[in-house]
């Protein structure tokens, strides 16, 4: 076992925790560890079964005296999203994750770590593989492609699990139950550059803004944390209209449900203009650092030289493409006026990438009310067509509407308070889960969704607690002996 996770509880949960980190599985390329986990099933005599989408479904008996109990699924999703700083040299498709203990936290070693949801995956493993006589007939359900589309809950296939009873292992704050979440849907952009021969007398440039925490479009939306396809797309647009800058590159950002940590431009200023460019970047720098101070502090800035360009945007279409940048919202719109210290809507201008010629624009809303996250949606659509770009949405995704009077909830508030002698936060999230489209193939499915402390998540700073995975596990038995 890796060194980070010697002596922690519970250690078979640990253990597995620690295999599922050797094991590449980013979006869309979940082969590997379902591979994985069918050989796991097969190795401890476990029934399982693979639906056509990818998901996996190993079942497990009833403890002995308790096979009347009703089935309960337990729910995790496989894959993990892919983001290191920018110094990492790291193949999410070949190279294992490392994870190294700080402290009271385990982390990655300048990459994400996947307790999104390694850690809810080692709590199932753990659970099937437990002689334990606490619980009534177990499904554990493995879903695919959570991260970059909800693939794997789309597409579930009908009557793949009996249970009725779900406990989705996929939040991130011990202590907190939660029974609802927000729906979503993305909104993509693609440009068209017009480009033209890079002109005469300029001096070329590579501009850069890193050192931004980054974070999950949903879980910290609200947190204030620097955007860095925003703060780049100041100072270019500000150097276009004063000084005549003329853009050659333009790219930042990665994945859609990630807030954007990098940005990077290649642009031409007038030659006798090269000290002003930073001077003006230096002035920006500084209103950015104060503006982030309590909640980013970390943003840096570079300006180099750089190799000339053979080709620039057209003027016009530079002004078109950085207006719709520029103009682009980002970030919270509207807070739920029912649930207390809820995002009910917010906007994420998550990716700027030049793809096969074209660029194109990835941003992502979320809403816990439908209306308002297609009205968002039509706001951000309006920006880039207004400035020519071709727009498209995806097929979006359901919220989970909450229910104060579900059974499992019940049974979770008791239970903890029986554990901890303290009761626990009930909350809706603002995140993403894939319970609403469970909802929609199982209109009577009671769910809860529950999970250990990760901070971070979506990006290189992410972070497991440590004690809370205890807690976590210990609760969740516990809500298993007596649901």
């Amino acid at each position: 076992m890796n060194k980070a996770f010697e002596g922690l509880y519970p250690e078979k949960l640990w253990g597995y925790f620690d295999e599922i980190c050797q094991i590449p599985r980013p979006s869309k390329h979940e082969e590997k560890i379902t591979a994985w986990l069918l050989a796991f099933a097969n190795r401890e005599g476990l029934d399982t079964k693979q639906d056509k989408a990818g998901n996996v479904l190993i079942s497990k008996p009833a403890s002995p005296g308790m096979e009347n109990k009703p089935a309960v699924v337990l729910q995790s999703h496989v894959d993990m999203v892919g983001e290191k700083n920018n110094d990492k040299h790291h193949d999410f498709f070949k190279d294992p994750i490392l994870p190294v203990r700080d402290g009271d936290w385990i982390k990655a070693d300048g990459t994400t770590l996947g307790a999104d949801d390694g850690i809810g995956m080692a709590a199932q493993l753990a659970i099937l593989t437990s002689g334990d006589n606490f619980h009534g007939p177990l499904e554990c359900l493995f879903t695919v492609d959570e991260e970059t589309g909800l693939t794997g809950a789309f597409n579930l296939e009908e009557n793949f699990f009996e249970g009725r009873t779900l406990i989705n292992l996929d939040s991130e704050d011990e202590g907190e139950l939660f029974i609802g979440c927000a729906g979503g849907i993305d909104t993509l952009a693609c440009f068209k550059p017009e480009l033209e021969d890079s002109p005469g007398g300029y001096t070329a440039l590579e501009i850069r803004v890193t050192g931004l925490k980054g974070g999950h479009s949903g879980d910290d939306i609200h947190k204030g944390l620097g955007n860095a396809n925003k703060i780049l797309v100041r100072y270019i647009w500000q150097m276009a209209r004063d000084y005549g800058l003329r853009l050659a590159r333009f790219e930042g950002g990665n994945l859609r449900n990630a807030i954007a940590r990098e940005a990077f431009a290649t642009a031409l200023v007038p030659s006798g203009f090269k000290e002003e460019a930073r001077v003006v970047l230096n002035l920006l720098s500084h209103d950015i650092e104060q503006e982030l101070r309590h909640t980013d502090p970390g943003v840096k800035f570079w300006m180099g030289s750089a190799e000339m360009p053979g080709k620039v945007f057209t003027e016009s279409f530079q002004k078109k493409f950085l207006n719709a940048l520029y103009a682009c919202p980002h970030g919270v719109m509207e807070w739920s006026r029912e649930i207390e210290n809820l995002v009910e809507t917010s906007t994420n201008l998550a990716s700027v990438k030049e793809m096969n010629g074209e660029l194109l624009i990835t941003t992502s809303q979320r809403s816990s009310v439908e209306s308002a996250r297609n009205d968002i949606a039509n706001m951000v659509r309006s920006v880039f067509e207004l400035a020519g770009a071709e727009v498209e949405h995806s097929d979006g995704y359901p919220g989970w509407e909450p229910n104060m009077e579900s059974p499992v909830l019940d049974i979770a508030v008791s239970t903890y308070q029986r554990l901890f002698n303290k009761k626990p936060e009930v909350k809706a999230i603002h995140a993403g889960l894939e319970c609403g489209l469970f909802l929609q193939k199982y209109p009577d499915m009671d769910m809860i969704s529950v999970g250990p402390t990760i901070k971070g998540a979506h990006s290189p700073d992410e972070r497991l607690h440590i004690e809370s995975v205890g807690k976590f596990w210990d609760h969740l038995l516990e809500m298993l002996k007596n649901i």
